[in-house]
């Protein structure tokens, strides 16, 4: 495990209600309810068969959490998978190019497609996980971390998460950004499901770009996943323990 002590809570939602979505921001064809009282993503477009990657990339959403975060953080939620096929992703240390805001008029439009993400205006690290959306990605459950502009794959190992047949969530996701080291993690709510280190990595700051540090996170979803989030919290972090 990453070593590092939490400080203070930067941030705090729970996601159980539209009150506490209201400042958030979608982009795709995506909407948010509430049946459960947590956060329930799904597309209202119908992604088409899985040949159609276009019509595959249209169908799908990123939703924004309004807040400017620093580096040197952890972010955690709750993730609960209700029906799949489908990928989640989480964005964090999103940025505009030149060090833009996220949300900048002068930054080119997104719209959900993943290529506007990784070959965009924008610069962000992003954990892939649940990937459960072509049959290639079903027959070995993996979660990547990715570093972009560009569609770098830094570090990939093994997800727990099971399908949703038999899944018992939620699940906590954890992912410290402490500087150029990054680490994620994966448990369950209950005291028999336990927390497992998936990976991590070491940005040398020259192989895939400069450091990249403070920004947006965001929530991104393939069709036609349906999940639902709870519990989002931001602490501040520091080295060692």
């Amino acid at each position: 495990m990453m070593n590092y002590t939490i400080g203070d809570t930067l941030y705090e939602n729970p996601l159980a209600s539209p009150a506490d979505i209201a400042d958030f921001r979608m982009e795709g064809p995506g909407t948010a309810s509430f049946p459960r009282g947590r956060m329930r993503l799904e597309s209202t477009l119908d992604p088409g068969p899985d040949t159609d990657k276009e019509t595959n990339q249209r169908a799908n959403l990123v939703f924004w959490c309004p807040t400017v975060f620093p580096d040197n953080i952890e972010i955690s939620w709750q993730f609960t998978p209700i029906y799949e096929p489908g990928l989640a992703i989480l964005f964090f240390s999103a940025v505009g190019k030149e060090g833009k805001d996220l949300f900048d008029p002068s930054l080119s439009p997104r719209t959900g497609p993943y290529e506007q993400y990784h070959h965009g205006d924008i610069n962000a690290l992003h954990v892939s996980y649940f990937r459960r959306k072509y049959q290639w990605e079903k027959a070995m459950n993996l979660c990547n971390l990715r570093k972009s502009f560009g569609f770098h794959m830094v570090a990939g190992a093994a997800d727990p998460i099971p399908s949703v047949k038999d899944a018992i969530g939620p699940y906590r996701l954890t992912i410290c950004k402490l500087g150029p080291e990054v680490g994620f993690r994966i448990g369950g709510v209950n005291s028999w499901q336990p927390e497992l280190e998936i990976l991590r990595w070491t940005d040398d700051g020259t192989t895939y770009g400069p450091l990249l540090g403070g920004g947006r996170i965001g929530f991104r979803q393939m069709a036609p996943l349906v999940a639902e989030y709870a519990n989002l919290k931001v602490c501040a972090v520091s080295a060692g323990k």
